[in-house]
């Protein structure tokens, strides 16, 4: 991404933020740029946004009528919100499940580019992260930096409960625990062989 493709991004991330703040939408900022907030290397891709499932269609009819042209798509989790070549994602599910008012509870507010906004907790954006790992999706090494930036803020054993039923984030999680960036013992002692 060239500094240009990313100043777009964050300009988009601002008239997002901005828009859904006016509207008096709850939102957070999630995924890639979450983790950097707290830390992590800064995401080179699009930014990620959630909105509860209730507020999906005001917070889209809010993105239209500002200056972001918004796509409905395919995928029924989520609608985009263009700038120019720039995506956001607003997303309203995560791995299947509704976005609720304990997420968004859950969340610290911060200045990002500018504009104040509530931010996902690390523990949440790596159990989401770890969530949709697949077999089709199981790239560790995208992973692998973010968990490091953020492990001392992440309650890993919540993060474990979170993901016990996929084998691929559990996979994670072992490694984490080898490369001791983690403490097995903390995972509720699942991790060890």
């Amino acid at each position: 991404m060239d500094d240009q493709d990313r100043e777009d991004l964050h300009e988009a991330m601002r008239l997002v933020g901005a828009t859904l703040g006016d509207a008096d939408i709850p939102f957070a900022l999630a995924g890639g740029f979450a983790a950097w907030v707290h830390g992590a290397p800064q995401s080179d891709h699009d930014a990620d946004f959630v909105v509860r499932e209730r507020d999906a269609d005001a917070a889209q009819e809010a993105l239209r009528a500002s200056v972001l042209r918004v796509e409905d798509p395919a995928e029924n989790w989520l609608f985009k919100a263009w700038h120019g070549d720039a995506l956001v994602d607003i997303i309203f599910r995560l791995g299947g499940d509704p976005v609720d008012d304990q997420l968004l509870e859950r969340t610290d507010s911060f200045d990002v580019f500018g504009v104040p906004m509530s931010v996902l907790r690390a523990t949440d954006i790596l159990s989401e992260k770890l969530r949709v790992l697949t077999e089709q999706r199981c790239n560790f090494s995208d992973l692998l930096p973010v968990a490091r930036a953020l492990r001392e803020q992440v309650d890993w054993s919540m993060v474990h409960d979170r993901v016990g039923d996929n084998p691929y984030a559990l996979a994670f999680l072992f490694l984490l625990d080898r490369l001791e960036v983690i403490d097995g013992g903390r995972t509720s002692g699942r991790l060890g062989a």
